[in-house]
């Protein structure tokens, strides 16, 4: 994720940023302009224009009023929400503090996922436009029954509809969760970006013509999911899985180890873009081979090859300074040449449609 600035005053503003520190200008991320622009207030309730751009007229979208979303709705649209906020369907109560809690952390990681969805133009039908695969979102809660017992939500993906477990969005809750599965990382926006996945699989492999070539770099998705998933909660992975997987849980199942690879693609490519905007390189003494600088856009990327030439030295950077402060690595996984291609094999997909 970039920096941005001011259109105002120059300040340096940040994607979830609702007005500037410096001048006090209101912010809002224009989605049509893939920005972040300082508004000015026009005539008519709701009606906002751009100070960069005055002929540029918006509106909030609705879930400002609660403060769920800084994004913005062209004036002409009909649609209240915006792009991000209109595929969902069931959302938290945000009559309780909990439930706007949740609501509010939960938007926030949907948000950075449409600005990767949208910075490539990736398939996202809303279901009015797709009643039968189009992208919707339900923030499920969990269900407590008469004898106090709690059910838990389960997060998933099934012909567009996907599902993300509301308790997530507590820290103590997906932590506890993370130690209990014995995860390297879990986070909200790993959950959408993961489970984001299987959608576009859905919609660029399947529905693609890519079937073929899908299997030749994951394997056979035809083997019963069902059953693998069993195995792998019963069993565990197979002994040589970091040669061949990014996860654990990838190697359970090719169309896993789509979501997952799909997931970390997302990860590195913004990241890269956020260390990018900042102008981070590292050069340490004496270790040329872990010299790095992102010096490209890495929404552009020529291959995956070249993100991950920059994203390797980096992100062991980054690492030994979590390990100084006595925090988790924030990127426990190994990227093994057959990674890489999978890598790859994403990457041109996502390149192919843009």
């Amino acid at each position: 994720m970039r920096l941005y600035d001011c259109d105002h005053c120059g300040q340096p503003i940040h994607f979830d940023n609702r007005s500037c520190v410096n001048c006090g200008h209101k912010l809002a991320f224009v989605p049509e302009l893939l920005a972040m622009h300082a508004l000015a207030e026009r005539e008519g309730e709701g009606m906002w224009a751009l100070v960069a751009r005055p002929n540029h007229k918006v509106r909030l979208c609705a879930n400002a009023a609660i403060d769920v979303c800084n994004w913005t709705v062209l004036t002409d649209e009909l649609q209240p929400f915006c792009p991000a906020c209109r595929h969902n369907r069931l959302v938290p109560d945000a009559s309780t503090d909990a439930g706007l809690s949740q609501w509010r952390r939960i938007s926030q990681a949907q948000r950075h996922l449409f600005y990767s969805l949208m910075r490539w133009n990736l398939p996202r039908t809303t279901r009015e436009e797709d009643p039968e695969g189009g992208l919707v979102f339900d923030f499920l809660v969990d269900e407590v029954r008469p004898d106090g017992t709690v059910v838990p939500a389960v997060t998933g993906h099934e012909d567009g509809l996907i599902a993300i477990r509301a308790a997530e969005a507590d820290d103590v809750t997906r932590e506890q969760i993370r130690v209990s599965m014995n995860e390297p990382y879990r986070t909200l926006l790993g959950h959408f970006r993961h489970e984001t996945g299987h959608y576009i699989w859905d919609k660029l492999v399947r529905d693609g013509g890519k079937l073929a070539e899908f299997r030749e770099v994951f394997g056979d998705e035809t083997a019963d999911y069902g059953e693998a998933l069993k195995r792998n909660y019963e069993e565990g992975p197979p002994p040589d899985w970091q040669e061949f997987f990014i996860s654990t849980y990838a190697s359970s199942h090719p169309w896993e180890d789509f979501a997952e690879t799909f997931a970390h693609y997302l990860h590195i490519v913004d990241t890269l873009e956020t260390a990018r905007s900042y102008g981070i390189s590292v050069e340490p003494r004496r270790h040329e081979e872990l010299v790095a600088e992102v010096a490209f856009n890495p929404y552009k990327a020529e291959s995956a090859e070249q993100l991950v030439a920059a994203w390797v030295p980096l992100s062991l950077a980054i690492n030994s300074v979590h390990r100084s402060m006595g925090v988790p690595d924030l990127y426990p996984f190994i990227l093994t040449p057959a990674v890489v291609t999978k890598l790859e094999f994403v990457h041109q997909l996502v390149h192919r449609n843009r």
